[in-house]
């Protein structure tokens, strides 16, 4: 990578599951990186992907690693998992439903980021503008009536309710969301993040979703949008690309929706077409380079950035998601 025109951030990861805070004026970010993870006792491939939002296909290859995959306490784990910020708040709650990621911005900048687990494509999470309506730990569980009947049709025992504890799968810390039935919690399942598992809510990580609720109160404002194609540059930088997959069958056409990104931002020219559809094509949700200039191979083999960018964008769409259903607080589907 040519660092002479670039004016990056770099931000350490040293075996932690969260994203160091950028302190950037920013409109739009690049967040995660690079960082080496000591495997621990109870680990998988499954749960690391979960806890550091990226592809287990990704960490089995970067590590090459064959299936059955086998972890030994101890074995170092090379993770990259840099994210474009797809759009700026000045306070609030950013999470971009393909990409299975949460953003949190205070006094305009990013303050956090976690992978989170969204609505499965029979029941969506809405895309569209709300705000945190309440905040609250060890919440029992109502149990909605349509889930009721999933859990009927399923041959499961009907929950009505369910009290605060190990069994409860929303958690210890709930915050509820201004449109009725729908929160961002954490869960009894941290295998599932960066899935689509639920039935509508936002789950996170009990860790994240502690450091969440901490940093937030009623009223915070929170924005949800659909944003599967992101274009990220700095002027005589690099360009940065993230694909992640239509995950609700919307008709997405990626390498289309890049082309009429870069287009805009008399970009085009600058832009490898041939990499950018085949990373168009891997999908791995993971801030990769896809510019012209010499280099392109210092994002893909995991070294960390971070920085904004005038002409940064992605494409989303904040229409409501037709199906939504209010019923979110199933997160005990596994």
């Amino acid at each position: 990578m040519d660092h002479r025109a670039l004016s990056l951030v770099f931000v350490a990861l040293l075996a932690t599951p969260l994203f160091a805070a950028i302190d950037l004026p920013a409109s739009w970010a690049v967040v995660g990186g690079e960082f080496t993870y000591s495997v621990r006792k109870g680990d998988s491939l499954s749960s690391l992907s979960a806890r550091f939002g990226v592809p287990e296909k990704v960490l089995a290859r970067d590590n090459a690693l064959t299936a059955p995959y086998r972890l030994k306490a101890g074995m170092g784990l090379k993770v990259y998992n840099a994210h474009l910020v797809p759009t700026h708040l000045d306070e609030g709650i950013l999470i971009n439903i393909p990409q299975r990621m949460l953003f949190l911005f205070r006094d305009g900048k990013v303050a956090g980021a976690y992978p989170v687990a969204l609505g499965r494509r029979d029941w969506k999470t809405p895309a569209g503008s709300f705000y945190v309506a309440q905040r609250e730990t060890k919440k029992t569980w109502i149990v909605p009536p349509s889930i009721q009947e999933e859990m009927r049709r399923s041959g499961k025992p009907v929950l009505t309710r369910v009290l605060p504890g190990p069994d409860n799968p929303l958690g210890e810390h709930w915050i509820a969301l201004s449109i009725p039935g729908y929160g961002i919690h954490g869960t009894n399942a941290p295998s599932s993040i960066y899935r689509m598992r639920t039935h509508g809510c936002i789950r996170l990580h009990p860790d994240d979703a502690r450091a969440l609720y901490e940093q937030v109160s009623a009223g915070t404002p929170v924005e949800i949008v659909y944003a599967p194609v992101m274009l990220f540059a700095l002027p005589g930088g690099p360009i940065l690309v993230e694909f992640n997959p239509d995950v609700y069958n919307r008709g997405v056409e990626p390498v289309r929706m890049l082309r009429d990104l870069a287009r805009r931002h008399a970009l085009e020219a600058d832009i490898d077409w041939t990499r950018a559809a085949a990373l168009a094509r891997a999908q791995d949700g993971l801030a990769r380079e896809a510019g012209r200039t010499p280099g392109t191979e210092a994002v893909d083999s995991g070294r960390t950035v971070a920085g904004r960018g005038p002409r940064s964008e992605a494409v989303y769409d904040m229409q409501q998601l037709a199906g939504a259903r209010g019923a979110c607080a199933a997160d005990g589907a596994r």
